[in-house]
């Protein structure tokens, strides 16, 4: 079954697959604050790629469908290459 929108009641639709996003570490092994409040507190930590869904109604964004381990992560030598040639196209600031 696909997502439902609790606002709109309605399913998300399937926007982009292969959509390829880091996980993200504190900086300096310091707490940093989640989400957006501050950014710049973060660094990439692991590679993932799942699939970008969307509500229609709301345009509410969500992504799922990514496999039980990342591609790779920031102490492996393939880290930077794989990040250059597959560029995130966000990063999750939480732990």
């Amino acid at each position: 079954m696909k997502p439902v929108c609790v606002r709109c009641k309605r399913f998300f639709r399937m926007k982009k697959s292969g959509y390829v996003f880091t996980e993200g570490m504190p900086k300096g092994g310091m707490p940093a604050p989640p989400g957006n409040e501050a950014p710049d507190a973060w660094k990439p930590y692991k590679l993932w790629v799942g699939d970008l869904w969307e509500c229609l109604g709301c345009k509410a964004q969500t992504v799922l469908g990514f496999g039980q381990n990342p591609i790779s992560e920031h102490y492996r030598p393939e880290f930077q290459e794989l990040c250059e040639r597959l560029p995130p196209q966000m990063q999750v600031n939480d732990c």
